[in-house]
């Protein structure tokens, strides 16, 4: 039964964190869209720190979108460990590209086709080899489990890093620097999704008939959560007005996944009991997004489509087998001056002898 019930719980939690992917990806797309709306009204934009974006209706439908995304992926936090939804988030990255070369002329080229399917690749072994948190059932043990001293350090460093990047780095490499605002984005984003899988319980226990309400720690989370997620909406704005979206979606994939994964471990301690072959195939389908999403907005510049490799082929067979005429034709005509130069010397040679020329020994 519990076997039956955890297959159950998996399948929710599968499809929860899909939609929620299709919801968050479609999200950047209204909202840039709003952005440049904005931009193009000589309004002040939100990477000056300017607040026009709440008037523009778009940017409230990426808003709506990406609310729609988040409360799937909440649900989809209290069905299935985060170790399995969060990795599924490179479908945002797929579904972000696609519709930024529809919609915001953004060009997906052959090496950024091929990044996504890597994406989505590395994100099945991962979910196949994901590690197993320990069962938490209650606040109380939740509770507990925010109090180790693990996480509580780990916390702490993800506080005072924010808070460095915020008031020190970000007013002066922010506006160069795509990893400042997106790093504030992504740290706070492990804080946030504990917070997250901590409410999810707390729902459950609500529904159970459980007195949630009267316990602090479902207040204590619901405020982080609002914090959070505050913060990171305030700095991915400002980095999506500033640079391009096909480039800010996948390095906040890959930052964000990295900072919850590593969290998660912390707090839930999934890999004590994991086996050699899934931990190689953890870190081999992590490694298989990072390089997607690298072959994504590496060459995000250069204009090659599956259309034109074979003429780039062609143009290498042309190039190859024109150096190879080369080489041999300037092979034989050195040979043929060789001759050439050696008859004419044998010729002066032997009219020297002949004449009596002493030039001739």
């Amino acid at each position: 039964m519990s076997q039956t019930r955890g297959r159950y719980d998996f399948c929710i939690g599968l499809v929860l964190a899909m939609s929620s992917s299709i919801f968050i990806g479609g999200s950047f797309i209204l909202k840039k869209k709003g952005l440049l709306r904005l931009a193009r009204k000589g309004s002040m934009r939100a990477g000056q720190g300017g607040h026009a974006y709440l008037k523009e209706w778009l940017w409230w439908a990426g808003l709506l979108s990406m609310g729609a995304g988040e409360v799937a992926n909440f649900a989809a936090y209290a069905f299935a460990p985060a170790t399995l939804v969060t990795p599924l988030g490179a479908l945002s990255v797929l579904v972000s590209a696609i519709l930024s070369s529809f919609f915001l002329n953004e060009k997906l080229n052959l090496h950024g086709k091929i990044g996504c399917l890597l994406s989505i690749l590395g994100s099945t072994v991962m979910v196949i080899h994901a590690p197993q948190e320990e069962e938490v059932e209650t606040l109380d043990e939740m509770s507990h489990k925010l109090g180790d001293p693990g996480f509580v350090v780990f916390a702490t460093l993800v506080v005072i890093v924010s808070l460095i990047l915020i008031c020190v780095v970000g007013p002066r490499h922010g506006q160069t620097n795509i990893l400042v605002y997106i790093t504030i984005c992504s740290v706070i984003g492990a804080l946030s999704v504990s917070c997250v899988k901590g409410l999810g319980i707390a729902i459950k226990e609500l529904f159970a008939g459980k007195p949630v309400l009267k316990h602090p720690l479902s207040w204590i989370l619901l405020l982080s959560l609002t914090v959070c997620v505050s913060t990171q909406i305030n700095y991915l704005n400002r980095a999506l007005d500033i640079f391009n979206t096909s480039i800010v979606t996948p390095i906040y994939y890959v930052i964000f996944t990295t900072s919850v994964l590593t969290c998660s471990a912390i707090l839930f301690k999934e890999w004590q009991h994991m086996a050699a072959d899934d931990i190689i195939g953890t870190f081999s389908g992590f490694l298989t997004i990072i390089v997607g999403i690298f072959l994504l907005h590496a060459f995000k510049d250069v204009n090659f489509t599956l259309a034109n490799l074979p003429l780039s082929l062609r143009k290498d067979d042309r190039a190859a087998n024109g150096t190879l005429l080369n080489t041999y034709d300037s092979f034989n005509d050195d040979e043929e001056s060789s001759a050439c130069l050696g008859e004419m010397q044998s010729t002066e040679s032997l009219s020297a002898r002949r004449n009596g020329s002493l030039s001739a020994f």
